[in-house]
Parts: C-alpha cells; sequence; structure tokens
C-alpha cells in the first residue's frame, strides 16, 4: 500500500537548481501525538510543499496545517487547536550518516517529517483558555461554569471531640471560654 505522504521526485534527481511546489492534502492514516493531545485518525492535513534539487539530495520545505484534538488539563474538557508547523529537510540521493533521511526509488516519504515537527510543536500541558481555573478538588465540578462556587472549611478532625464536648454541658465554646477567664482572673486577686 503507498503511503499518502509519498511524493514523486524521479524529475527533480540529479538536476541541481530545480523546483517544484505542491499542495498535499492528508488524510492522516495513523493517528500521532503526546498522551493528551494529538491528531487523530482520519482527521485532514493540508502540506503545502516546496521541493528544491541539490548535489546532494532535495531539500524539502514545507508549511503543514491542520488541528489537533485533545482535552484540557485542568479542566478536561475536548479542546481543539489548529496547527501551523513549518519544516525543512534534506533527503540524501546516497545512505550516508550525514542525513537522517534518503531518497528511495525516487520517491521521498515526508511522514515521519511531518510526524517529527507536528509531535513537537503540539503543547505539554494544552488548555482550553489561559485562564482556565480547572475543576473543584473537592466535588469535581467545573470552575468557569460554577464561578462561586465553594464549600464549607472543613473542620479539623484533631479538633471534632472538642466540638463535640461543647454539645454534652449545654454551654457553647464561648461560654466555657468566658469562664475559664473569669475563674483565671478570680485566682490572680
Amino acid at each position: 500500500m503507498k503511503s499518502p505522504y509519498a511524493v514523486q521526485v524521479f524529475d527533480l534527481l540529479h538536476r541541481p537548481g530545480e523546483m517544484r511546489e505542491r499542495d498535499l492534502d492528508i488524510t492522516v492514516p495513523e493517528g500521532f501525538g503526546n498522551a493528551v493531545i494529538g491528531v487523530p485518525s482520519g482527521a485532514q492535513l493540508h502540506i503545502d510543499l516546496r521541493m528544491e534539487s541539490l548535489h546532494d539530495g532535495i531539500l524539502v520545505s514545507a508549511e503543514v496545517d491542520g488541528e489537533a484534538v485533545g482535552e484540557c488539563v485542568r479542566c478536561l474538557i475536548e479542546v481543539r487547536i489548529p496547527l501551523e508547523v513549518e519544516l525543512q529537510e534534506l533527503f540524501a540521493y546516497s545512505q550516508d550518516e550525514a542525513f537522517e533521511y534518503e531518497v528511495q526509488d525516487d520517491t521521498i516519504d515526508l511522514e515521519p517529517v511531518v510526524r517529527d515537527a507536528v509531535v513537537l510543536s503540539l503543547p505539554f500541558q494544552p488548555v482550553c483558555q489561559e485562564d482556565c481555573l480547572g475543576l473543584c478538588p473537592q466535588c469535581g465540578v467545573r470552575l468557569l461554569d460554577n464561578p462561586g462556587h465553594e464549600h464549607e472549611a472543613p473542620v479539623d478532625p484533631r479538633w471534632a471531640a472538642l466540638a463535640g464536648l461543647a454539645g454534652e454541658t449545654g454551654e457553647s465554646a464561648e461560654d466555657v471560654d468566658g469562664a475559664e477567664n473569669n475563674g483565671a482572673t478570680e485566682e490572680k486577686r
């Protein structure tokens, strides 16, 4: 099966100074990206391609446009981010350690070059908007949808037993504190 990223270059081989421009519209056969955002399988990528023949190989310059889909790392809703990536790579005529990519059977395969450039341009922690507040740590409600959301202050478990003690005597905590203070002042006299 022929890769949608494969481009024929037989008319440029060993003709330094020759140049061709081409537009490619690719349906991504296999998705790529990082753990939270990427280009899904079946998505469309537009590649504006320029190929220049050199003595060592073919210099490829391209602009890749598309859309990445993922989720906001703060509030977990779907995020769609437009992609605009520029890349430039040399495809060598002969196999050499100095060049990472090579021309094979009069074609160049843009898939690894496009994949690397797009994945490196994706945000490591995508957000739906810069001031996203995320989720409530207690109940999980999205804070942007519920701006006044708050909970009662939790009772420190170390003091919970004392709160129960005030309820048994029928006096409030303030009465107990006041009684202790009055007793302390009488002892001083």
